[in-house]
């Protein structure tokens, strides 16, 4: 329901914003690290209680990762310091001083893509009322500019193998630079090599009737199982395993217009030391009859995890049946 409210959000953005721009000026490529928001205040302001709510919203913890992580990652700009170069960032949130207070978002307004929304007040309490307003509605936005970010740069060098296809009738959109490592019968495993470490995407199929009973003590067993029998660890004798000490989130969700079950939580290998966090969906298909399951996991010992599960997020969000 949020990612449905922040798409129309923009769309109607889009709509305005590509009315007004066809008698402007060209406008520059936005630039910046995926994630990564820049605030414009005052640095009186920064230091204080305003700096600190912006803070404490933006900062939010991101789910599912072993060692916390914030959502974005804030870059604070000085109003003096906004200009030139400084306005290509693709999401901005700039606090203004003006008698005509409110809340204000428009796309594409210094480059493209980009978020800007302005918070404005007369002083720094009315700017924090607008903000703690729409924080909500702003953290949605820069998501989803994000996701469309992350899939632009994916669709620049798309995966050309089949396997996903042929084995499942699917397709996801993911980069080349991802290879099959394993295709066997009900199970695929792809895997993209990063520093010291890989993102890995698996895929299989379950019987309809397979999640019946207490469906979050299924899906666990089922991972873990599934682990077992096509995941093994470094060492012989180990295999992919849930972690049970932190209890993973579960939530319902939609891919591909589908009902699923969404699953975040820290997989480990049993009887070694080897752990990371992950991302499991299963999807219903009430046509083939099956539950269609797609799981993200990434292995990165000495690496921040955020991006890396935002990226795999992204790709099985693209999940499509193929007719």
């Amino acid at each position: 329901m949020k990612k449905t409210a922040a798409i129309l959000l923009l769309a109607v953005i889009i709509c305005c914003t590509n009315n007004s721009n066809k008698n402007r000026a060209f406008v520059p490529s936005s630039s910046g690290n995926l994630n990564n928001v820049t605030v414009i205040m005052p640095q009186k302001e920064w230091q204080g209680n305003l700096g600190d709510q912006v803070r404490e919203a933006l900062e939010e913890i991101y789910e599912g990762l072993p060692l916390d992580e914030p959502q974005f990652s804030i870059v604070y700009m000085n109003p003096k310091a906004f200009t030139g170069f400084a306005r290509q960032n693709r999401n901005i949130i700039w606090f203004r001083k003006d008698s005509l207070e409110g809340f204000r978002m428009s796309q594409n307004q210094f480059a493209r893509p980009q978020i800007v929304a302005k918070v404005i007040g007369l002083d720094s309490e009315s700017q924090a009322f607008y903000f703690k307003e729409n924080s909500l509605l702003i953290k949605q936005s820069i998501s989803e500019n994000e996701r469309l970010e992350k899939l632009r740069r994916i669709k620049k060098a798309p995966t050309k193998e089949k396997s996903l296809t042929e084995r499942f009738g699917i397709s996801l959109t993911y980069p080349s630079a991802y290879k099959t490592v394993k295709d066997t019968t009900n199970f695929v495993w792809i895997q993209k090599e990063v520093r010291k470490g890989h993102l890995n995407i698996i895929a299989y199929t379950l019987p309809e009737n397979a999640l019946e009973g207490s469906f979050s003590s299924r899906i666990l067993d089922i991972r873990d199982s599934i682990g077992k029998a096509h995941v093994p660890g470094r060492l012989k004798g180990t295999h992919l395993i849930t972690e049970r000490a932190f209890k993973p989130y579960f939530y319902k969700a939609k891919i591909d217009g589908k009902m699923s079950y969404l699953t975040k939580g820290t997989w480990e290998v049993a009887n070694d030391y080897m752990a990371g966090p992950f991302v499991n969906y299963m999807v219903r298909d009430s046509i083939e009859k099956r539950w269609m399951v797609i799981e993200g996991f990434t292995f990165a010992p000495s690496a921040s995890k955020r991006d890396y599960m935002f990226e795999l997020n992204t790709i099985i969000n693209t999940l499509e049946k193929i007719d």
